[in-house]
């Protein structure tokens, strides 16, 4: 097998895990971006804030932000690649972004593919539906806040529609801004 290289890109689809109907981004990254950027391009394409803790799990093994009140668990996530723990098309594994909420992202590795000269990366290909707000209460919290939304006669309905701001549109996607903040972090 070859070795992905700073010259090969990874093709990752994304999804939401227990989000139904699913939200999912389709995206391209350098092979030799750092777990620690990966983090950074989610929480952009996704549409998170960057507010809380984030991990990734591949295998049994934990990456992120190593503190000392965390133990030894946790590797750094700034010195492991991202084709140092999922090199082959069909890898698997997982990015948990807010502990308290628990926003489990299921990533594959779609296909390592030559880097294309001339093209910027990462890019956000494809995808379906709006990230949940923050802090809403994980994938059953947003049910919730939808179903709240949506009902004019719901007893937190009022209540719901002022804490999003307004409205919100669960089915709502921009790729082309998604790109353009993909772009700005550079």
């Amino acid at each position: 097998m070859k070795r992905p290289t700073s010259e090969t890109v990874h093709q990752l689809k994304v999804t939401l895990k227990g989000s139904k109907p699913p939200i999912w981004r389709r995206i391209q990254v350098p092979s030799d971006t750092s777990l620690y950027r990966l983090h950074l391009i989610l929480q952009e394409v996704m549409g998170w804030t960057n507010s809380h803790l984030y991990q990734f799990v591949v295998g049994r093994t934990y990456y992120g932000d190593p503190h000392p009140d965390y133990g030894g668990e946790m590797r750094n996530a700034r010195t492991r690649k991202l084709s140092q723990v999922a090199p082959a098309e069909k890898d698997r594994f997982i990015y948990e972004y807010d502990f308290g909420d628990g926003w489990e992202h299921d990533i594959l590795v779609e296909k390592v593919l030559p880097a294309v000269p001339g093209v910027r990366y990462p890019a956000c290909l494809g995808g379906k539906r709006a990230c949940p707000p923050e802090d809403c209460g994980g994938i059953w919290g947003y049910a919730e806040l939808l179903e709240a939304i949506k009902d004019p006669d719901h007893p937190e309905h009022e209540e719901m529609v002022e804490w999003v701001g307004g409205e919100l549109d669960p089915e709502a996607f921009d790729l082309e801004e998604i790109n353009e903040s993909l772009r700005a972090m550079r």
